[in-house]
Formats: structure tokens, C-alpha cells, sequence
């Protein structure tokens, strides 16, 4: 069995190997070396990723013979390699993954709650609880993580004897009985754990939760840890920049100033909607019965309005009622309704006449066209 250099020091990031077996697999070839500090995929984490011997790793698995390394090009048995793990993605997994530690560890504290599902992704950690909380909590649970992470306290990775082991109170989703390795963030979390972590706090550098979400009866959150935060503040930080320039604001107006631009365009929605009203009421006056088809080609800012004149125009003809919106240029979008006349059978001649598609109902259908206003005046005249 390959031996795991990441157990004994999660910051190992060369080392030298002995390779064992090597196999082609697909596409790829499948190493297995007598020692690795590369890290399998396992428990909600990515694999490591970095070279071995010049080839690139793709992917590390824990499997029956040993940890299998899958690279893009084969390597010598029997050859010693050296490996080279990405230490940046590395040390990223192992701040958000101590991070989750001491989350879950303080909501278990808290609340009783179990951490029932986590995932450490390129951009975030999820985290599921088994309970639901609300944001005031989370808020106070992530000023609570700071704190843990400000104390700079040691993180120890081990592997207890039977007898100590027995006597021990940790978190785990299954139950364990051997080779139970466990991760104790000192004062604030003792859990069964395989993934390599940060020796103390400290170097996390923060926690911050982004958002949550009711799941399975629970709580999924959102959040992140180390690089990722600083990361994060740097982009929105640009972001407020951004809007505070654009609505010509300080940068802490800008949240009154985009609600008062958001007032300001509810109010000049309903002042449209008013208009397109009074506007359809004009239209509906120049329409007259007719036994044949109404066709109104104009702007329609608001589609209910447009939707409004064809029901109305449908009581007026025996043929179809038709309304266009837009120009010449690029294009018009259409709603034609009828009493009479079956549009979702001829929908497709309509469509093709007009170089247009879209479809509906029997007595409705709408889509767009590229026909000019006269080649559209001209069909619904004949």
C-alpha cells in the first residue's frame, strides 16, 4: 500500500518516489508509487493536482492496490520520480477546509446540528446542516469562526489508538472503528477527517459566509476561506467602485442610490404602462369592423397593451387581428389573434410569408418576422 506523506506533514510539497506499477487506463496512465503527498479525492475534496516525474497528474484516486495516480504519459517502474504538488490550490483546500472544521464545530456547539454534507469547490465550500438557521445565527457564527481563527490555536491531524479512540467524542458522518484519523482544532472542533489541513488558525485569514438556502430540511451555506476571501473583497470592492463612479455617489451611497434608481424606474414603468394604456385606447378608436383583417404595424413599448388591441381587434373582424412592433431595420415582433380562423394551422403559412417564425394557439400566436412594414400591410390586405 502506498504510504501517505500528506497524513504526517500536509505541507510537503516535493518529494521523491518509487514508481510501482504503471498501466495504461483510456487515456491516461495509471500510476501507483510506494509513497505520495499527493492527495486522493475524499471527503467533499478534490484531488491534488502537479506533476510526477515531468507528467502531469490528472487525477488521484484511493483504491484497492494503492493511491493511483493518473497522468498524461507513462512512467518506468521500478524508476524513482520526483513529485511536485500545486501548493497554491493545495494550501487554497486546506484554509477552506479547516475553515469548514471550525464552522461545523461551533454549529454543533451551538445548535446540535450535524454537518451532513460538504463540498469544496474551485470558487466556494458548501456546507449542509441538519437544521435550519436563520441569518442573524450565521452572522453570529461566522464572527464566532473569526474569532477561532484570530486565537491562532494549533490544528493537530492523528491517529488515536483503539482504546484512546474509544473514549473520544468527535464528529463523523459514519461510524469508524480502525485507522480512525482524526483533526482537532484546539477548543473548537474534533473530527474525523482524511484531508490534509493548516497547523494553526491563524492561517486561514478569514471566514466569510456569502449565502444560504433551506435544503432537505436543513440549511445549505455558502462560503469561503483564506485567498478566497481576500479575492472576493478585492472584486467587490471594484464592483462598489464601479457603481459608485457610474451613479457619481460616495462609495457608501451607493446602496440609497441604487434604491432611489429603482423607485425612480418602477415610477417611470407606470408612467409607460399609463401611456401605453391611453395609447391603446387612441388605437382601438381608429379600428372599424370589417369582415375581412385588421393589421396595426406600430411601436408597442409594453407587450400586455399590444395583447390588449389584438383581443379587442379579434371582436371587430371576421378575419385575423394582427399587431407589429418595430421597424424595418430589425425586424418586428408580432401577435395576431382570430374567432375565426384557425392560426395554429396557419401559423406556418403566416411564418413563411412574412419571413418570420412563432407559433401559439388556435385563436392566438406571436413570434417575429423580418418583412418590411409594406410587405406585412400588403399580406394582411390581401
Amino acid at each position: 500500500m502506498t504510504i501517505k506523506l500528506y497524513d504526517s506533514d500536509s505541507y510537503l510539497q516535493t518529494f521523491s518516489a518509487e514508481v510501482l506499477s504503471c498501466a495504461p487506463a483510456g487515456d491516461r496512465w495509471r500510476v501507483i508509487l510506494d509513497q505520495t503527498a499527493f492527495f486522493p479525492e475524499g471527503g467533499g475534496q478534490s484531488p491534488d493536482p502537479g506533476t510526477l516525474g515531468g507528467a502531469q497528474v490528472l487525477d488521484v484516486q484511493e483504491e484497492a492496490d494503492g493511491i493511483a495516480h493518473y497522468v498524461d504519459k507513462p512512467l518506468n517502474v521500478g524508476q524513482t520520480v520526483t513529485g511536485e504538488i500545486d501548493w497554491p490550490v493545495r494550501f487554497r483546500r486546506m484554509q477552506n477546509h479547516t475553515g469548514e472544521h471550525i464552522v461545523s464545530g461551533i454549529c454543533h456547539r451551538l445548535y446540535g446540528y450535524e454537518n451532513v454534507g460538504f463540498h469544496l469547490g474551485e470558487e466556494a465550500v458548501t456546507i449542509d446542516f441538519s437544521g435550519e438557521l436563520t441569518w442573524e445565527q450565521l452572522m453570529e457564527l461566522e464572527r464566532l469562526a473569526n474569532e477561532a481563527i484570530w486565537a491562532n490555536v494549533p490544528v493537530r491531524a492523528e491517529y488515536p489508538d483503539p482504546a484512546a479512540l474509544k473514549d473520544m467524542v468527535y464528529r463523523s458522518k459514519l461510524e469508524l472503528t480502525e485507522n480512525v484519523r482524526i483533526v482537532t482544532v484546539e477548543g473548537y472542533d474534533v473530527c474525523a477527517c482524511c484531508a490534509p489541513h493548516v497547523h494553526h488558525t491563524g492561517e486561514i485569514g478569514a471566514i466569510k459566509i456569502l449565502d444560504s438556502m433551506r435544503h432537505r430540511g436543513g440549511v445549505r451555506l455558502t462560503m469561503i476561506c483564506g485567498t478566497d476571501t481576500q479575492l472576493d473583497y478585492a472584486k467587490r470592492t471594484e464592483q462598489v467602485k464601479a457603481l459608485s463612479n457610474l451613479l457619481s455617489v460616495p462609495r457608501d451611497d451607493v446602496t440609497q442610490a441604487v434604491e432611489k434608481l429603482k423607485a425612480e424606474k418602477e415610477q417611470l414603468e407606470r408612467t409607460v404602462a399609463q401611456r401605453d394604456q391611453k395609447l391603446c385606447d387612441m388605437r382601438l378608436k381608429t379600428l372599424h369592423e370589417t369582415d375581412g383583417n385588421l393589421c396595426i404595424v406600430d411601436e408597442f413599448e409594453n407587450p400586455i397593451a399590444m395583447r390588449e388591441l389584438v383581443n379587442a381587434g379579434m371582436a371587430l373582424c371576421g378575419g385575423v387581428c394582427a399587431a407589429f412592433s418595430g421597424d424595418d431595420k430589425n425586424g418586428y415582433r408580432y401577435i395576431i389573434g382570430s374567432r375565426t380562423v384557425d392560426l395554429r394551422v396557419e401559423a406556418k403559412a403566416i411564418n413563411a410569408a412574412l419571413k418570420g417564425k412563432g407559433g401559439g394557439q388556435t385563436t392566438m400566436i406571436q413570434g417575429s418576422c423580418t418583412a418590411t412594414k409594406a410587405e406585412i400591410e400588403a399580406y394582411f390586405q390581401s
